[in-house]
């Protein structure tokens, strides 16, 4: 009988050999916590798509964020559920606004302990739920809604807000928002271009998030599923408008491009795993179907595998605590 002389299973025969030789590490700091704030509440609301996620009140929000930080978390993200809505978004950039609100208290809150980050698109604030402002055929005026994200962009950078997540998809976003940042004094604030955001089926669950009120889909300003170099195009786009981060979303479904950005870009590259996909794994779980925190933590590395310097998750706090338990 012949025996191997090359012998892989070497390198995988003990815990403490596996550690050493692991290639992709996961730490609490790499992980971005989502939060959803909404106006008019005075505690959180659950939100039933979301097993353990839910609408926070300005109270609940700070305690979560204390929590993430204590944690080691690296930064949230905010959006914001206004009462009210209209066809500009104007409570976007209301300085009373929900979100700039929310904005200022986390930033007094925790703001020296990780990134508070903000949510600047229109979806949330318009009573037709697109991400920007309707022409009069009803599509989306793409250098219109450029002058709304700017205001936005000024009104989230005076709040304090340290990281502006630009989650649009409007054509020359990241330029026109540098430019009137810069202006404006606010040359220090970060920009997240969500260069590779996708038209995908798994966002179901956070349209109950932010009481969506979308009509038809956003095909005509998110990329196609199909579309692997397209992808990578926005991207190279963005890094050369300014950004000073890129994202892909989601990132379970386009691991491949996720792959592909981290090879061509020159800044860091983040990824969003959505609500779908934290959907699909607590529905799992809940059904004794898989392992819950096996299944989380796989998830999370297969995406910092792929190339993510830091993934936007909804278990980045539940998360940053198992590692610490390592």
């Amino acid at each position: 009988m012949s025996f191997p002389e090359i012998r892989p299973r070497r390198l995988r025969q003990s815990p403490a050999v596996r550690n050493l030789v692991r290639e992709t590490s996961l730490e609490a700091r790499q992980l971005v916590l989502p939060m959803f704030v909404r106006e008019g509440i005075t505690e959180a609301v659950p939100i039933s798509s979301m097993p353990g996620v839910a609408q926070h009140s300005l109270d609940s929000l700070r305690r979560a964020a204390v929590e993430a930080a204590e944690a080691g978390v690296g930064g949230v993200m905010l959006f914001g559920v206004p009462a009210v809505r209209d066809a500009v978004g104007s409570g976007a950039d209301d300085p009373d606004g929900i979100l700039n609100v929310a904005t200022a208290a986390l930033v007094e809150e925790v703001g020296d302990a990780l990134v508070v980050q903000t949510d600047l698109c229109l979806d949330e604030f318009t009573d037709h739920g697109h991400c920007g402002v309707l022409a009069d055929d009803g599509s989306v005026d793409n250098d219109a809604t450029l002058e709304r994200y700017v205001a936005m962009a000024l009104a989230q950078a005076r709040a304090g807000s340290h990281l502006l997540g630009l989650s649009g998809m409007m054509d020359g976003q990241v330029a026109a928002i540098r430019r009137g940042l810069d202006a404006e004094g606010f040359s220090g604030t970060l920009l997240l271009g969500y260069a590779a955001k996708y038209a995908s089926a798994f966002y179901g669950p956070f349209r109950e998030a932010v009481d969506s009120q979308l009509q038809g889909d956003r095909r005509t300003y998110q990329l196609d599923p199909g579309n692997r170099r397209e992808g990578l195009r926005e991207a190279l786009i963005d890094e050369a408008e300014g950004a000073d981060i890129v994202m892909v979303k989601p990132a379970m479904s386009f691991l491949d491009v996720l792959r592909e950005v981290r090879d061509a870009v020159h800044i860091p590259v983040w990824a969003y795993q959505i609500s779908g996909e934290y959907a699909m794994i607590e529905a799992a779980s809940a059904n004794g179907w898989i392992d819950r925190r096996a299944a989380v933590l796989e998830s999370l590395l297969s995406i910092r595998r792929a190339g993510a310097d830091a993934v936007l998750t909804y278990w980045a706090t539940e998360a940053a605590g198992w590692l610490r338990e390592r």
